[in-house]
């Protein structure tokens, strides 16, 4: 019938936009878990510079934790831009279904409004029992029987198709209002962090306006700042380089023992020595993957690429991978820094192997080894592993230490000791 075409139908309409349905819901509570992860880093960076503030001297790192805001309030706008989009998605899709549910509800009504002025014109019992034995044989009387039975019982399911039709309506109705709303403190929200943008921009200002002025001896202090950074960086090199030089006399040694036994053999069994063959010195990657457990632990580190979490439970990237700009000083970073809480908690990102602790200028740097794989970890004021120690994924390693003022932990990756990779492409986002 005309009516089960029509639910039919509108019911595929639904299956359709159910999907999209989910899938917008799911944008909109991932968007929403950002923004507040982004609001928490802005409050952190702010509670940091509160406190680095209480001093007369400007320093660095109150430099950097102001930019760092500004970067994470733009990054907030355009999470709340996104999350709008998103909204304005749902929004047309809801008034969509609020269209739907309306014609569907119209035409279930001239349905059921032809179905009582059918019945009212039958409604007594002799027009029904003339209409069956007006039928020409007992087939047709039989079939009638059933039609009028079946009448009955498709005009009550048709009032319920209505009242449940009025009921997802009223709900759709609803749901499309909390959109509107949502939409509006959206717009508000936007606006406001906007505002307080461009009030960071004015003190970012001022103190860019101050560091002008005593250009040359923030120059000194940068100068000063580089020259830390590439003795640590230094030291980081040379402790992988060490342990990929003990790697290879490791494997090396096992190759001549290797043979030394095949020699032995031979001789036992009155065979000729065999012959050794020079082989073609293996690469640095060849030599951190020669055991099985290196290579299972290599793969395991690849496999979790994008996944791995970060090196400190609360905090914010302040100094991104690769070269960045600091007023007219060109740095190149290897890794990346994070601003933390006072007496933050220093994490492995993955299973692995303590294979040094070296103290470096009154702090310590710590590296892991994950097979071919090497994770930094520097400017720790105290450390809670041992060198040798095997260590699992957010294990405590040790405490973070302050920079200027502000606590601050450098993270770098290593592949083979010769590349450094991106950590936010390896970190969880």
């Amino acid at each position: 019938m005309k009516l089960n075409k029509l639910f039919l139908s509108l019911l595929f309409v639904g299956f359709c936009t159910a999907g999209f349905a989910q899938q917008t819901s799911k944008e909109l509570k991932e968007l929403k878990q950002k923004k507040e992860a982004i609001e928490r880093q802005i409050e952190l960076a702010q509670k940091n510079l509160n406190k680095t503030a209480n001093g007369k001297k400007l320093t660095l790192g109150q430099i950097n934790t102001i930019k760092a805001q500004v970067r994470l309030m733009q990054d907030k706008i355009s999470t709340i831009n996104s999350e709008m989009r998103s909204l304005d998605n749902k929004i047309t899709e809801n008034t969509g279904k609020v269209h739907n549910l309306q014609t569907r509800l119209v035409d279930l009504k001239k349905e059921y409004a032809g179905m009582i002025r059918f019945a009212q014109r039958n409604r007594n019992s002799y027009d029904k029992m003339m209409f069956i034995f007006a039928a020409n044989d007992f087939n047709q009387a039989y079939k009638r029987i059933k039609y009028l039975q079946q009448f009955g019982q498709y005009r009550k399911k048709q009032a319920a198709y209505i009242q449940g039709t009025e009921k997802d309506l009223n709900n759709q109705i609803s749901v499309l209002d909390h959109d509107l709303k949502n939409k509006t403190n959206l717009l508000k929200e936007q606006l406001n962090e906007k505002n307080r943008l461009d009030k960071k921009k004015s003190e970012q200002a001022v103190v860019l306006n101050n560091l002008s002025k005593d250009e040359r001896k923030y120059k000194q202090d940068i100068q000063k700042n580089r020259q830390q950074q590439a003795a640590i960086q230094r030291q980081i090199n040379a402790e992988i380089q060490r342990q990929i030089a003990i790697a290879r006399k490791k494997a090396e040694d096992e190759e001549r023992e290797a043979a030394r036994q095949a020699a032995l053999k031979a001789k036992a069994d009155n065979k000729p020595a065999p012959v050794n063959i020079p082989t073609k010195q293996k690469t640095n990657s060849e030599v951190l993957r020669a055991t099985p457990e290196a290579e299972r632990l290599s793969t395991a580190f690849e496999n979790n690429r994008g996944s791995l979490p970060a090196p400190v439970s609360n905090g914010y990237i302040s100094t991104h991978f690769g070269i960045s700009k600091f007023e007219q000083a060109t740095v190149n970073e290897e890794g990346v820094k994070y601003h933390t809480s006072e007496d933050a908690s220093v994490r492995a990102v993955f299973n692995g192997i303590v294979t040094s602790i070296t103290p470096v200028a009154g702090r310590y740097v710590v590296l892991i080894k994950h097979g071919e794989y090497f994770t930094v970890y520097y400017n720790l004021k105290s450390v809670s592993v041992g060198r040798g120690a095997s260590v699992t994924t957010k294990q405590n390693i040790g405490v973070v230490a302050n920079t200027d003022g502000v606590p601050e932990l450098g993270f770098q990756i290593s592949r083979s000791g010769k590349t450094f990779l991106n950590p936010e492409a390896w970190l969880a986002r």
